[in-house]
């Protein structure tokens, strides 16, 4: 570091040399020059910040070189066994159904906006897939089901080694050296996490590149819009519009992209600032042109290119499918009917029917076998007869739902069902009722029992055998219930639980392993909801099927109700997920997310990144901060520290330190579940402003090209080691599977 120099109000006016080296200190080639001429209308922060000239920056041959390798690298880690595993993993069970609702053009729901999805279906369009396999449940075989699993994990994977140059050439046009940009880029290619997300059938490489495209595409316009004469001009607007492009691209994946628009913002609403000083030279006119150039370009654009993808989305979404519920009548009203459609019919009474649970799949169930008088914890049970979740045929599955109260006897008989409806449910099997009492069930103890009754017991209790039907989605309140559309809960009228199954575990043998079902007395749970899945025996006219007429709604009216539902049922996301985290726990990568596993080969793929990057990164940015505050206090007695050279790195790491902040910080607002793969967009920008800060306090030369060596080899040792984890692909022994629990991470196979 320079050394520090205490100047007196006499000598700190003193000009700039034309070149300057200290030792230890990056060596500028250019004079770092004084506010831009009062006639100049170059776009410049030079006015506030003595920026010098800097124009393109020339990739030499090293460059090159270093881009070739570095990509390769980031190819060969994305796709090392890009096949393995051949099994549905994780979120994969979300936007690879996604792709197949997109390529039948059947309706679908979900939180996030539709470009990132788009792509994906796109992929499986010109791999000629039909989308047959909806994608199910975790550990569902590729290979049986004939999914082209490889072709989507390839668009990620592409997306995610592309993402890799993309920081290196930020870094160099941020005019660090090539061991800094290097290095830089190294914290993502060898990041575990990154490799993770950007390998399999999500949504995260799409978000991650479109955030450094965002960035680096500003960065490339902010250095053109500082050159004199140069507004306006092919190469400003180029970059310029590339930064919308690259902005749609983020908030047309995710919502949570508004976070990069805050980050480039920060940077326009300074040069902006900084345009308006008199100095400048411009008029308000002038002034005007270049704020209407950014406002429809960093604004307009984007959101009409967002708006683009949504409208995309509902021409080829045309046909009724599992979203329907989700949005009014009137809306359902314009989609044509799916095969899921035609097998929907409308629910009456004393129809005998099949209830599903929607998470577990699992039928409610019961049979002629009462609970034991003792659990293996000594609680006495009530000894009635279970009732259980079963998967499969059986005629125990068998319900009839009957009207609480229906005096004359079958005066309701053929009348629809409605959402919040009271009804009773009849167990056709062992011709008893339906009941949920205040006794503990065999798993949860602080969950209620449910039990079936006989006729002259539901005499007595009757009021114990009733149940509300609301919806668990959208549906308004008295719209008729169908088969496999309606999403519903049920509610026992008495007590005021929702009928809950689970299949984390099992009961035991007197239970025959099936899935116990209790009352949970958390109501508003995704976990609770159901839907009628058949109905038995079905012989009047609703067995045929009559084609329904399709009405046309204006895009912006279904626009608006979809984005309504979406921001409704994101907030309804609750806190409480096994693998939810804090934000707080993201920085030093504290817990993880297990993402699948394969119990006879001993397998996993455990979500977590690199802990030497992710403390190295937690380590810069905290001496960083402390050593600016602490200069900042120096200053006020007129000691300085920093030389030119590093008053100019400051701008860049101001911004870089805003796009951290910016992606991470926000979090901690959110009542919603938050996860770590949150984190990623943060991770990425922290490991440019860690670079970056590397460089500002050792300089360029031997000092830095060792520092960033030995880092580098500490990255690529941590990511080997954590290899198994990432790829599923190495079975660990016990012994080498808690070796590698740092934290809060509870691997699986550690005993």
């Amino acid at each position: 570091m320079s050394s520090i120099k205490k100047r007196s109000s006499k000598t700190s006016g003193n000009k700039t040399q034309s070149k300057k080296k200290d030792d230890g200190i990056l060596e500028i080639d250019e004079i770092i020059s004084q506010s831009s001429p009062p006639n100049s209308s170059s776009s410049s922060l030079s006015s506030s910040i003595n920026f010098g000239k800097i124009g393109k920056v020339q990739l030499s041959f090293y460059d090159r070189i270093t881009l070739i390798i570095l990509t390769s690298l980031a190819l060969i880690t994305r796709f090392y066994k890009i096949n393995t595993p051949d099994e549905v993993v994780f979120d994969e069970v979300h936007f690879g159904k996604f792709a197949s609702y997109y390529l039948q053009r059947t309706y679908f729901f979900d939180l996030h906006p539709p470009f990132a999805k788009l792509l994906i279906a796109f992929v499986g369009l010109i791999v000629g897939y039909d989308g047959s396999f909806k994608f199910d449940n975790i550990g569902d075989s590729y290979i049986t089901n004939k999914a082209p699993y490889i072709a989507y994990r390839s668009l990620s994977a592409i997306l995610g080694s592309i993402t890799v140059p993309i920081l290196f050439l930020t870094l160099r046009e941020l005019d660090y050296s090539i061991p800094t940009a290097i290095l830089g880029a190294s914290i993502v290619l060898f990041d575990n996490a990154h490799v993770a997300e950007t390998r399999l059938i999500l949504l995260d490489s799409t978000l991650i590149l479109s955030v450094a495209l965002s960035i680096y595409s500003y960065v490339k316009f902010f250095k053109i819009a500082r050159q004199k004469g140069s507004d306006f001009s092919r190469d400003w607007w180029t970059w310029l519009i590339l930064t919308g492009v690259s902005l749609s691209c983020v908030i047309s994946t995710k919502y949570v992209g508004a976070f990069t628009f805050i980050t480039i913002g920060f940077a326009v609403f300074i040069d902006l600032w900084n345009l308006l000083d008199i100095k400048t030279g411009l008029t308000i006119r002038q002034f005007a042109r270049q704020f209407v150039a950014r406002f429809y370009t960093l604004i307009v654009l984007p959101f009409l290119i967002y708006l683009f993808w949504f409208y995309v989305h509902f021409a080829v979404l045309t046909k009724s499918g599992p979203g329907d519920p989700f949005m009014s009548s009137e809306f359902q009203e314009t989609l044509g009917d799916s095969p899921l459609a035609r097998e929907s019919k409308d629910l009456n009474y004393y129809d005998i029917i099949t209830l599903k649970h929607k998470q577990t799949e699992a039928l409610l169930h019961s049979h002629s076998y009462q609970y034991p008088l003792r659990y293996e914890d000594g609680r006495v049970s009530s000894q009635g007869q279970q009732v259980t979740g079963f998967i499969g045929e059986d005629i125990n599955n068998q319900w009839q739902i009957l009207p609480y109260n229906d005096f004359p006897e079958n005066e309701r008989k053929g009348k629809p069902v409605r959402i919040d409806d009271i009804v009773r449910f009849f167990h056709v099997n062992t011709g008893t009722y339906l009941l949920a009492h205040d006794v503990a069930s065999p798993l949860y103890p602080t969950n209620e029992e449910f039990t079936t009754i006989d006729y002259e017991t539901s005499l007595t209790r009757f009021n114990e055998t009733l149940f509300k039907l609301p919806a668990a989605d959208r549906a308004s309140k008295g719209s008729t219930i169908k088969t496999k559309g309606s999403m519903i809960r049920v509610l026992h009228a008495a007590t005021t639980v929702a009928l809950w199954t689970h299949n984390d575990v099992l009961l035991p043998e007197w239970g025959f392993q099936q899935q116990e079902v209790n009352g949970n007395k958390k109501i508003v749970e995704d976990a609770n909801t159901w839907l009628f899945d058949e109905i038995i025996g079905l012989n009047d006219s609703r067995q045929f099927y009559v084609p329904k007429e399709v009405k046309k709604l204006p895009f912006f009216r279904k626009y608006w109700e979809l984005q309504l539902s979406m921001f409704e049922h994101n907030n309804k996301l609750s806190s409480e997920h096994p693998f939810a985290s804090d934000p707080l726990s993201w920085p030093l990568c504290l817990s993880g997310v297990s993402f699948w596993t394969k119990n006879d080969a001993r397998l996993q793929i455990y979500f977590i990144g690199n802990y030497f990057g992710w403390a190295l990164e937690v380590a810069a940015l905290l001496f960083f901060a402390v050593f600016f505050l602490a200069v900042k206090i120096v200053e006020q007695r007129e000691i300085y520290v920093w030389n030119e050279a590093q008053k100019k790195q400051l701008f860049y790491i101001a911004f870089l330190y805003i796009g951290y902040l910016s992606h991470y910080v926000f979090f901690f607002l959110m009542g919603r579940q938050k996860f770590l793969h949150h984190y990623l967009p943060a991770h990425l920008i922290a490991g440019l402003l860690t670079a970056a800060i590397l460089e500002f306090f050792l300089g360029r030369g031997k000092r830095l090209n060792i520092t960033v060596a030995f880092i580098i080899l500490g990255l690529f040792v941590t990511f080997v080691y954590f290899a198994p984890l990432t790829y599923g692909d190495v079975s660990l022994t016990v012994e080498q599977v808690k070796a590698r629990q740092f934290y809060n991470t509870k691997l699986h196979f550690s005993k």
